[in-house]
Order: C-alpha cells, then sequence, then structure tokens
C-alpha cells in the first residue's frame, strides 16, 4: 500500500477506536498504540499508592517513577503492560481507573511529560496512534485523521457490558455517569481538549457493526495513500 503512513484515531471513551484500531493494524501490519494507556497507568499507580490525583505536582511526578514496558503477546500480537515486571493490563481498565483517569490526563504536567514519549513513537510510521489528541497536537502531520463519535448512552452500554466481561460488578447507571462527566472533562480541559482535527474525517459509529466502520476507514486510507 505504498510507504507506511501514521494513522491518527481520536474520539470519546468507547466510541470505538481500540476495535478499529486493532483491526487495522492487522490488515496492514502496522504497530498498534493506544497512547491513553500511559495516563491509564499514571492513573493506576496514584490509586495503588493513595494518592491525591488533584495533585497535578505529584501526578506529573509520578510519570518519572512509572516503571512500566510495553509488550507484546507473542499469541495474540495485543500490547500488554507491565509494572516492575507484574502484567498489570487487565487492572488498567477497571471501573476505578475509567473514573478517574480524566482528571489525571486533565493535568497540563502529566500531559507534557508524556507528549515527547507518544511523539517519539508515533513518528516512526506504520503505525496506528489511537487517543484523544492525536491529530491535533500529538501527530498534527498524521497522514489520515478519523474521529470516531457516537452517542453518550451507546457508549455507556458498550463500556458497561466490557466491564462485566471483565467481571467487574458495576452499574449501567454509574458507567453513564462517569462516562458524562469524563465527555465533560477532556472537552474542557485547558491543555489539549478533545476535538475533531479541522482534516480529520468524522465518522458517528451508532448503528454501525465493527465491520462496516472498518470498511469506511479502509476506503479512506486507500484514497490517502500515495
Amino acid at each position: 500500500m505504498g510507504r507506511a503512513l501514521i494513522i491518527a484515531i481520536d474520539g470519546p471513551a468507547a466510541s470505538g477506536k481500540t476495535t478499529l484500531a486493532r483491526r487495522l493494524a492487522r490488515e496492514l501490519n502496522y504497530l498498534f498504540f493506544d497512547t491513553g494507556i500511559l495516563y491509564r497507568a499514571v492513573t493506576w499507580l496514584a490509586l495503588t499508592r493513595g494518592e491525591d490525583l488533584h495533585d497535578e505536582d505529584r501526578m506529573t511526578r509520578l510519570v518519572q517513577e512509572l516503571d512500566i514496558e510495553l509488550r507484546p503477546d507473542p499469541q495474540t500480537g495485543e500490547t500488554r503492560i507491565y509494572f516492575q515486571g507484574r502484567d498489570i493490563s487487565r487492572d488498567l481498565y477497571s471501573p476505578q481507573v475509567d473514573a478517574w483517569v480524566s482528571v489525571v490526563a486533565a493535568h497540563p504536567g502529566v500531559r507534557t511529560a508524556l507528549k515527547d514519549v507518544q511523539r517519539r513513537i508515533a513518528l516512526q510510521g506504520g503505525i496506528i496512534v489511537v487517543g484523544r489528541d492525536i491529530g491535533t497536537v500529538i501527530v498534527p502531520e498524521a497522514d489520515v485523521k478519523i474521529y470516531l463519535d457516537a452517542s453518550l448512552e451507546e457508549r455507556a452500554r458498550r463500556r458497561y457490558q466490557e466491564a462485566r466481561s471483565r467481571g467487574h460488578e458495576v452499574s449501567f447507571e454509574q458507567v453513564l455517569e462517569d462516562m458524562r462527566r469524563r465527555d465533560a472533562l477532556d472537552s474542557s480541559r485547558d491543555t489539549a481538549p478533545l476535538r475533531p482535527a479541522e482534516d480529520a474525517f468524522i465518522l458517528k459509529t451508532n448503528g454501525l457493526s465493527p465491520e462496516e466502520v472498518f470498511q469506511r476507514v479502509m476506503a479512506l486510507i486507500r484514497e490517502r495513500t500515495p
């Protein structure tokens, strides 16, 4: 398909970014990089240590204390996250981390500390980069920029089913309220608020199957490929 591209996928929580990115990575034989995992790791570490997640200075310092390693699963190719040698991938998607990650990600110091790491990885090319500010801040020069969205209720339903499948005891009402609060934080923060890049392809995923979303985006990638 020509030269290796940088493909940026942004959008709110549970809009379908990860599902799409994984499928694209397999189809194109590209690296899958979910930048949100880094914010989740900081949040998880803060919760584990009983830190004040509203303390920007402390959260920024925690970035320097993250002893994490990203490894591809030899069986599935999925990216696994290890902290001091222990696989914490499952822990990073707990309801507690879901509820607090936007608070941590809203701190300008945390975003600045992680930006260079994310950008260095993304600029390698041949990569699908997923997040909330990829096309606007991390790699505005991305070859293809996609912004996925869906209604609040639809996204909450997806996240609720995901949490239950992982064995987490949580109510739909709790997930809905957490997501509503998270949307507000992501969209209103001063640093890198959630919004589509001006040249992004915006796709609403309500009523679309993962296969339909994949096919529409693949068509766009083929159009943009030199």
